[in-house]
């Protein structure tokens, strides 16, 4: 009488390989998911650093590459002739903007500053999400004797990056 179409149940064997499947398809598919949330994080955070640092370096670049040179009593920088001068030990540069007041970029702390002669204090450039390990400038034909047009280098490290642009000024250095 034991026959087809008896329903027999299932074992605990049988449930047991059941659940550990599931359980290794859930685990898989959560590992995955979790994977891709953090390459997607660490997306996000590198593009945050690329946006600020391109942000600061426009700004910057915009800034020098309409600096005007240090003509007659030097009150700006320390002499008369200079286009630009290295301040903090190359970790900033000083120069006339062009409004014909004194203008400073720097490095504080972690953060990029800029300093200028209207204002009260030093504001910030980057924000504080951005920690800048190293920022350091590097000017040459700044001597007028040498027929080259002045030409600022800066180099920003934030964030595992290491980001580096060269600007000259717009108006030729006579």
């Amino acid at each position: 009488m034991f026959g087809v179409g008896v329903n027999r149940g299932t074992s605990i064997v049988e449930v047991l390989v059941g659940v550990a499947m599931f359980s290794l398809v859930v685990s898989s598919a959560a590992g995955l998911f979790i994977s891709a949330l953090k390459v997607q994080r660490n997306s996000l955070a590198s593009q945050e650093i690329l946006d600020q640092t391109s942000f600061a370096f426009e700004y910057m670049s915009r800034a020098l590459r309409v600096a005007r040179k240090e003509i007659s009593a030097p009150g700006c920088l320390s002499k008369d002739g200079l286009n630009y001068e290295l301040t903090r030990a190359g970790a900033g540069i000083k120069f006339i903007n062009y409004q014909g007041l004194c203008e400073e970029f720097f490095l504080e702390g972690n953060m990029l500053k800029e300093k200028r002669a209207d204002y009260s204090s030093a504001l910030p450039i980057t924000s504080s999400r951005l920690s800048v390990a190293e920022f350091n400038v590097s000017v040459s034909g700044e001597d007028e004797a040498d027929d080259i047009q002045p030409l600022v280098v800066l180099l920003l490290k934030a964030g595992g990056l290491k980001i580096q642009t060269s600007v000259s000024q717009r108006n030729l250095d006579m």
